[in-house]
């Protein structure tokens, strides 16, 4: 007796792209608006921010292809 869940992929797809466009953003906007206010960033930091950048994108990009189009086909 397995049950199923009923995950609602639309939502985890929109959910997903905003969560890396955020990261996107958050990371971006880290690097410009960073060293105008505090001056030069620790490496650890601009490293931080450039990983969120990377993750960002990545998150976007996949979170609609495997929520959108993989599990619904593959359920």
């Amino acid at each position: 007796m397995s049950t199923t869940q009923n995950l609602n992929y639309p939502s985890l797809a929109r959910r997903g792209f905003i969560l890396g466009a955020a990261m996107f953003l958050i990371g971006g906007l880290g690097h410009v608006v960073g060293p105008a206010v505090v001056g030069s960033l620790p490496d650890w930091e601009a490293g931080l921010l450039l990983d969120m950048e990377i993750a960002g994108i990545l998150i976007g990009l996949f979170a609609p292809l495997i929520f959108g189009i993989a599990m619904p086909l593959l359920e």
